[in-house]
């Protein structure tokens, strides 16, 4: 198969492009700029963005003799993540950039280009594994490698998607990746992994928001209106956020306060007990479904946030997709994903929009 390999400067994705060349495909790097002009070095050195990446996926490609093409997609990156990132924070909701960059850029803009230019699919670092039933569907399931599982953020890919996707690292474990871009010569073996948002690599986020944004003041409250504080932004606050709220006045009690919830149309944070992040109900829109939306109610389990542990739940589709948890869980954003599992096996995705 022709292949198109998105090399982004990094190990994960060197070494899939080389399992993807030592299986016998003809694979090309590919390089995605999505930002103009460079960041700043100093700030841009731990994220996929920085000026050095570019260089290491050229010397990446050199070393395993691939052809190598950078291909330009900063218009579309700016506005399908960068911007939706921003209207969501300014609508009071939580939003997941790097599953929306999935979905809008490597598994659509990317890979919609690569087909246009004559290549079958597209091979990338993701840790998620791929398997095809007797039926013939694509089944989208969790890595080996449980800490580095990035199932969640590619619950937004469709058939089509899937079946054009390639993922060599979905049985590997990170050591032995790291090692063998090291037995490979790889430029790359020892770089470090980057954690932060590609557009935001310094991690400060709310300052980010603040310096983009601007400031828009307003009062930190209790559910019954009392003003407890002030902040600078509803923008700089999640769900269930405790750190950062400065409030000059203790609960009664003392038992420490979350935030709640957040009204940017009124300007106000909402604040209270650990008790009221309990959420037993999720409604969530928009749902993508990796194969065929079910018929009818299934049982599962439910991933909540990029990191957390998968609840017992069991799920309503339609739009909106109606989710009982079979236990509770505490501080759920609007905003983020829901992702439903039957094992580890995804089933599909929905936004959060409403919990109780």
């Amino acid at each position: 198969m022709k292949l198109v390999a998105a090399v982004s400067g990094g190990v994960d994705s060197a070494v899939a492009a080389a399992r993807a060349k030592a299986a016998g495909h003809d694979v090309t790097g590919v390089h995605m700029i999505l930002s103009r002009p460079p960041l700043d070095p100093a700030a841009a050195e731990r994220g996929c963005l920085a000026p050095d990446s570019q260089a290491d996926a050229r010397r990446v490609a050199d070393a395993l003799g691939l052809p190598f093409e950078v291909w330009d997609f900063t218009e579309q990156f700016q506005r399908l993540v960068v911007a939706y990132f921003l209207e969501e924070y300014q609508a009071g909701r939580t939003p997941n950039p790097c599953l929306r960059c999935n979905e809008t850029i490597k598994f659509a803009a990317l890979l919609d280009a690569a087909l246009g230019r004559g290549f079958d699919g597209l091979v990338t670092g993701h840790y998620a594994r791929l398997a095809t039933g007797a039926d013939g569907v694509v089944e989208l399931h969790r890595a080996s490698d449980q800490a580095k599982d990035q199932s969640y953020v590619l619950s937004v890919l469709n058939q089509g998607q899937l079946r054009r996707a390639h993922f060599p690292l979905g049985d590997s474990l990170k050591p032995a990746v790291r090692q063998e871009a090291a037995g490979l010569g790889l430029p790359v073996a020892a770089k470090t992994d980057s954690y932060d948002l590609c557009f935001i690599p310094d991690g400060d986020t709310a300052g980010y928001l603040r310096a983009t944004l601007g400031d828009a003041p307003g009062a930190i409250v209790d559910n019954n209106g009392t003003v407890l504080g002030h902040h600078r932004g509803t923008f700089a606050y999640t769900i269930g956020q405790r750190r950062g709220l400065r409030l000059g006045q203790p609960a009664n009690g003392g038992e420490p306060r979350y935030v709640t919830a957040l009204h940017p149309e009124r300007a106000e944070v909402e604040v209270g007990p650990h008790s009221a992040l309990r959420v037993d109900h999720i409604q969530a829109i928009r749902p993508s479904w990796t194969e065929t939306a079910p018929a009818g109610p299934i049982s599962g389990t439910v991933q909540l946030r990029a990191h957390a542990r998968e609840v017992p739940a069991r799920l309503t589709p339609g739009d909106p997709v109606q989710i009982e948890l079979d236990q509770p869980t505490y501080g759920i954003a609007p905003g983020q994903m829901a992702v439903f599992y039957q094992g580890s096996r995804v089933i599909g995705s929905a936004t959060i929009e409403l919990t109780s």
